[in-house]
C-alpha cells in the first residue's frame, strides 16, 4: 500500500503528523535531496514538500515530474507562500494542454 509523506523544516511539517502523514524534518538541502530520493524510491505515492525546500531541489523535482509516481506537491511553509506551487501547476497545465488555459491573465 502506498503512503504519503511531508518533508521540510520542522516547524512547517509537524502538524501533518496529526493527520497520519509521515513527516521528515529536514535541516539542509543535501539532507532534503537524500530524503526525497529515499521516499521516491520507497513506498510513497504522494510527497508534500515545503516550497522553501522545493526551491532548493528544483533539479531533483524536475526528474520526478516525468515519472508517474510519486506525486510531489509543494506546500507553503511557516514563512509563507513563495508562489512555487502555483508555478508548478501552471507548468503542468501547459505541458498537458499545450497552453496556459487557467492562469493566462495572472502572474
Amino acid at each position: 500500500m502506498y503512503r504519503a509523506a511531508v518533508i521540510g523544516d520542522r516547524d512547517s511539517i509537524y502538524g501533518f503528523a496529526a493527520l497520519g502523514l509521515d513527516v521528515f524534518p529536514i535541516s539542509d538541502a543535501d539532507e532534503g535531496s537524500k530524503t526525497l530520493r529515499q521516499l521516491a524510491e520507497g513506498e510513497y505515492a504522494v510527497i508534500y514538500i515545503t516550497e522553501a525546500l522545493a526551491a532548493q531541489l528544483t533539479h531533483e523535482l524536475d526528474h520526478y515530474r516525468l515519472l508517474p509516481l510519486p506525486a510531489i506537491i509543494p506546500i507553503p511553509g511557516v514563512t509563507g507562500n513563495n508562489g512555487m506551487g502555483i508555478r508548478m501547476v501552471r507548468h503542468s497545465v501547459e505541458q498537458a494542454v499545450g497552453s496556459d488555459i487557467i492562469f493566462n491573465d495572472q502572474e
